[in-house]
């Protein structure tokens, strides 16, 4: 059975993803709604934050592995997340930052259907190798 996917990536952000996992090495997204950039997904070194079953795995962007705060899945669950990106700058310490850029959620709800065929989602603890 083919899943919905739970996040989803543009291709201007997954160009900008390759440019810095090209920097960087391996990276992964934490989508949080904290202070700083407060909803703006944050891209970071993978490893670097450390996270537990506070979080949420919802799949992958771009070969990256896409986090989201528990609080946070409970308002959007019914939603699919695009990562994009704009130029700007915001006040994170996302990596995309100092190339002023900065990525950015996009939302649509999903269809009946969609959410039929939605993939599971995992507390970050428990995600699938």
């Amino acid at each position: 059975m083919m899943h919905t996917r739970r996040v989803i990536v543009t291709p201007a952000a997954q160009e900008v993803i390759e440019q810095l996992r090209a920097a960087h090495g391996p990276l992964m997204f934490h989508q949080s709604g904290g202070c700083c950039d407060g909803s703006s997904p944050m891209c970071y070194p993978e490893g670097e934050l450390l996270l537990d079953d506070s979080d949420i795995w919802l799949g992958e962007v771009a070969g990256c592995d896409f986090y989201i705060a528990k609080d946070q899945f409970e308002y959007w669950k019914h939603t699919q997340l695009t990562v994009d990106v704009v130029p700007g700058r915001g006040s994170s310490f996302s990596l995309e930052i100092p190339l002023g850029l900065r990525f950015l959620i996009r939302s649509r709800l999903y269809s009946e259907a969609e959410s039929n065929q939605l993939a599971p989602a995992f507390p970050a603890t428990q995600k699938p190798n």
